[in-house]
């Protein structure tokens, strides 16, 4: 869920006012319903849903669209979303999406101060459709939006990736509308999945109207995400974004509400972008109602009276990550990412920093998923803690080479944040009592940052997290680490395509990956699986998994709440009582 692009230490942050229920078009704020949250530092990338591959960005999307499937941040069971049902055919791999047609698209009118519904040039209500979906798919893969995460819609659909190549046009994709409440979409292969991928950010239905403009709307381009301008259809519109301070979302009372997605109990959600130590200090003072506790501060949580009732370690189907430019000095040898992997306390890491009862990763792909290892079937599968046989591992590189450990220049890069910069460190010092080199650590800020480690200057080590976007080890091994991938986007054999990430391609990985994705035997399933991670992760070394994620959250009681195991909330489904 990606990117996925996971800020650890930073979920959830949203403070506003909300509507009231009964009144909730006209404006009025209801101060008991307002929820406040913290994203972490950083502005929020973008509310684009082709654009959008961090969790931050995600976040919004889930709130103010609705895909045709919407997975249950829970159970991850993918229900009902904008399609009320649909069908397979039986090859199981074309699919036909029944769509509602009771929800219009809207927008949050500053001047008038409530939400109101979007009208066409003939008057009439803009009513989301199929060839609205239809063209936020197209728009995804079209190689001039420049998406990042289009790999997932390429990588699904027949004719998708050429599309998305530039080596075919639009009619290539087999996508088709029916009628308009009615699309068809056409899968590559059988997958349980892909009722989850047309549910996905990169599906979701898009305004052609304001960002290429119509006969009465002026074409606004990336303008359209802007406050006053944004467009959406879900249980939450948005309010406002004040660039790198915060960002507001108002109930939509034009969403109809349905079992899987109901009507917001809440008014207003306001996300403000601070630091894990700062959020909390506000915590305290009664200004948010629910931040990620920070690392510092853990022990006196666990055992302050209040606190501690107020704190929750809950599962979260996300893995915390090194990743190695196989292209970069030093680390473009499988010795020296090895050693460094092998090097890292991955136990002392959660016992003494982390302490959120995090599981040590030898692996991707988080236990639990459809298709994942397990620890219990295997125990002995992928990368463990050994700094014997890392030092052994980088000795030999260096006999080779004719230097000494004083001679590696290596730099870990990590996006700003407090949880990050202390597991940074703390491995940073794990190098040098295991393997005696000195491994310099910077950071940058969140967006810079995406920018960078996707670039030509990706750093030699880079600090990511992954979570689900749907609960299958495909959406892991396969969708982040192919060639094309989200931590793989450049290819090392044609210099005419950027780098970025691990710039990294082992044929018989790939293939493992997409045979698994079409295997229908569970267990053979997993035994791919199980020989794909042993590659990525010890054979050609170019990822070091750290630990599986928990969630450590800090919640007001006065919050009734879910906990998703994904990297989004629901928060259509929370309620803030009187305080």
């Amino acid at each position: 869920m990606r990117s996925k692009w996971f800020v650890v230490a930073s979920m959830l942050i949203v403070a506003s006012m909300l509507l009231g229920a009964c009144n909730a078009g006209a404006g009025a704020a209801d101060p008991a319903k307002v929820l406040r949250l913290n994203f972490g530092p950083g502005d929020i990338p973008t509310l684009d849903p082709a654009l959008g591959t961090d969790t931050s960005s995600i976040q919004i999307a889930i709130e103010t669209f609705v895909g045709l499937t919407r997975a249950d941040e829970v159970t991850n069971i993918v229900a009902p979303g904008m399609a009320k049902s649909w069908d397979m055919d039986s090859t199981g791999t074309v699919y036909t999406f029944h769509l509602r047609d009771d929800v219009p698209w809207v927008r949050y009118n500053p001047e008038k101060g409530k939400v109101e519904k979007v009208e066409g040039c003939d008057g009439k209500t803009r009513m989301v459709n199929a060839n609205d979906f239809y063209y936020g798919m197209l728009r995804t893969l079209n190689p001039e939006t420049a998406s990042d995460y289009a790999y997932v819609l390429s990588f699904a659909l027949v004719g998708g990736n050429e599309y998305n190549a530039g080596e075919a046009g639009p009619e290539a994709v087999a996508a088709k509308v029916v009628d308009e409440y009615t699309l068809e979409m056409t899968f590559k292969e059988p997958a349980a999945y892909n009722a989850a991928i047309a549910g996905m950010w990169v599906a979701y239905a898009q305004p052609k109207w304001i960002i290429e403009g119509d006969e009465c709307t002026e074409a606004l381009g990336d303008r359209w995400t802007e406050t006053g301008n944004f467009q959406g259809y879900g249980p939450f519109a948005m309010k406002e974004w004040v660039h790198d301070s915060d960002i507001t979302l108002i109930a939509n009372p034009f969403w109809p509400g349905t079992p899987e997605v109901p009507q917001s109990k809440i008014s207003e959600v306001n996300w403000v972008f601070l630091d894990e130590s700062p959020a909390f200090a506000e915590y305290e003072a009664g200004n948010l109602d629910v931040v990620p506790a920070p690392l510092a501060d853990l022990d006196r949580i666990k055992t302050d009276p209040t606190l501690s009732a107020e704190f929750k370690i809950s599962p979260y189907f996300c893995t915390y990550y090194y990743g190695f430019n196989t292209m970069a000095p030093f680390t473009d040898d499988v010795r020296v990412r090895r050693a460094l992997s092998m090097a890292i306390d991955r136990a002392s890491l959660i016992a003494n920093v982390t302490k959120g009862e995090q599981t040590p990763a030898q692996w991707f792909s988080r236990p639990g998923l459809a298709g994942a290892p397990t620890l219990d079937d295997h125990p002995d599968l992928g990368v463990k803690t050994d700094p014997a046989a890392a030092k052994a591992s980088l000795q030999e590189y260096l006999d080779e080479k004719g230097i000494t450990a004083a001679d590696v220049d290596i730099t870990l890069m990590y996006n700003t944040s407090e949880g990050h910069k202390k597991i940074a460190e703390a491995i940073q010092q794990m190098w040098k009592d295991a393997l005696g080199i000195n491994v310099k650590v910077v950071n940058q800020e969140w967006q810079v940052y995406l920018d960078t480690i996707r670039g030509a200057d990706t750093p030699q080590i880079y600090r990511l997290g992954w979570c689900l976007d749907y609960a299958d080890a495909n959406n892991f091994i396969r969708e982040v680490f192919v060639l094309g991938g989200s931590a793989n986007p450049g290819d090392p054999n044609d210099p005419s395509k950027p780098l970025g990430g691990v710039s990294w391609q082992n044929t018989d990985f790939e293939a493992k990956v997409f045979e698994a994705a079409k295997e229908l035997d569970p267990v053979k399933r997993v035994e791919m699986y199980a020989e794909a991670e042993n590659i990525l992760v010890w054979e050609d070394a170019v990822m070091a998994p750290i630990y599986w994620y928990t969630k450590l959250d800090l919640t007001k009681p006065y919050v009734t709440r879910t906990w998703a195991t994904g990297g989004h909330e629901h928060i259509e489904k929370w309620d803030v009582a009187a305080k």
